[in-house]
């Protein structure tokens, strides 16, 4: 029947509940005698009929189906229509729970023992009873597996929600995270570039008359610096594309390339003096960047802020589990804007130390001048989230 339904047109459940009260009515009308049949359809009735709302009121069809046998059983009349008692005990128990399985179970086993003390052969007590307890029993056994699946069901549907919600709650986490990381990289990339060439543009402007090969470098200056600006964006954006050519043949930039930015900072009118300590070849690429941008953001405030006439020092220690950076300049006390929380600079900084367990300090020096400091962890868990 299960596989008719599943091959078949849909139908209402309905529909196929009123399938056997319909064959048990059936049943009666055409094998039971002229003089038997009121009495026999009107139990066949009693205790078939509700079987169409089981699905609906699966206890109270129960109590229904009970109670009609009980008056059959006190009218002692016999009929095949006793099965629906079966049924009405199966559907009790897949869809209530302990208490009511073990009531309905009782109840049926009480209907099996009257049954069979009446209808029982003389002698012949014990096997009867043994098999309509048998039968049951496997009725009250299969809707509680009917139950105990459609629970688990229930609960796997439930938890595979509850992943999937999961799943996109971190999928949205993830792009959060990506376009954050892609803001700071553009942030860095932009404001470094963008600094030195205004820098190199007013440098050319005021030689432009009194040296012109002064004003020529700046100018071809700022043309590879507009040049290397779009490299790194192209590079930073290409990382989100396998196929990107020039993030391949461009790596990211690391301690190596620092020499390069003190130079390029020199050029754009701050002399800048590197000092590395260590080797940073162990140091992983993630690491190297952070600390690249570290320092370009770092001596990019120092640039657009301090007036002329202002050195950097830039100081690199690389151990094995860490690598220690510090970038002073001998500019003014006060604090530059950037370093003002409603700038984006400093917390940038901050966030790509604590990716590595690191505290970013920036701040004046005692002597004068602006510091920042910060340690970078290698080890830290944060370090593979960077």
């Amino acid at each position: 029947m299960t596989a008719t339904r599943r091959r078949g047109p849909r139908l209402p459940p309905v529909v196929w509940d009123s399938l056997l009260p319909t064959l048990l009515l059936v049943n009666v009308l055409t094998t039971y005698p002229p003089q038997e049949l009121p009495v026999a359809v009107a139990l066949t009735a009693a205790l078939a009929l509700p079987l169409v709302w089981r699905r609906r009121a699966p206890l109270t069809v129960f109590g229904a189906v009970a109670a009609a046998a009980l008056v059959q059983w006190l009218m002692d009349v016999q009929l095949p229509a006793d099965i629906a008692l079966l049924v009405a005990l199966y559907t009790a128990t897949a869809n209530s729970g302990r208490r009511g399985t073990l009531v309905a179970s009782a109840i049926v086993e009480a209907g099996v023992l009257l049954a069979c003390l009446r209808w029982a052969t003389e002698g012949a007590f014990l096997t009867p009873f043994v098999a309509v307890t048998a039968t049951a029993v496997a009725a009250a056994v299969l809707g509680v597996n009917v139950r105990t699946t459609r629970a688990y069901l229930a609960a796997l549907e439930e938890r595979a929600a509850r992943l999937e919600q999961e799943q996109e709650q971190q999928a949205r986490l993830a792009a959060a995270e990506e376009r954050t990381r892609i803001a700071r990289e553009m942030h860095d990339i932009v404001t470094h570039n963008l600094s030195v060439m205004v820098a190199l543009t007013d440098a050319a402007v005021y030689a432009q008359h009194r040296s012109p090969d002064r004003t020529t470098t700046a100018m071809l200056q700022i043309s590879e610096t507009g040049r290397q600006a779009l490299t790194d964006m192209r590079r930073s954006l290409g990382i989100l594309r396998t196929d990107e050519p020039d993030a391949q043949r461009h790596p990211l930039p690391g301690i190596a390339q620092l020499e390069a930015l003190a130079d390029q900072m020199c050029t754009a009118g701050l002399p800048t003096r590197l000092k590395v300590h260590g080797s940073h070849t162990h140091i992983p690429a993630t690491a190297q960047l952070t600390v690249y941008r570290l320092v370009q953001e770092a001596l990019t405030n120092t640039l657009k802020h301090t007036p002329p006439g202002t050195r950097a020092e830039v100081r690199i220690r690389c151990s094995t589990g860490a690598v220690t950076v510090d970038v002073t300049d001998s500019g003014p006390c006060p604090p530059p804007p950037a370093a003002t929380p409603s700038g984006h600079g400093i917390p940038g900084m901050r966030e790509r130390s604590a990716a590595y367990g690191g505290k970013l300090r920036a701040g004046p020096l005692p002597g004068g001048g602006w510091g920042v400091h910060t340690r970078l962890d290698l080890g830290s868990s944060g370090a593979v989230s960077a």
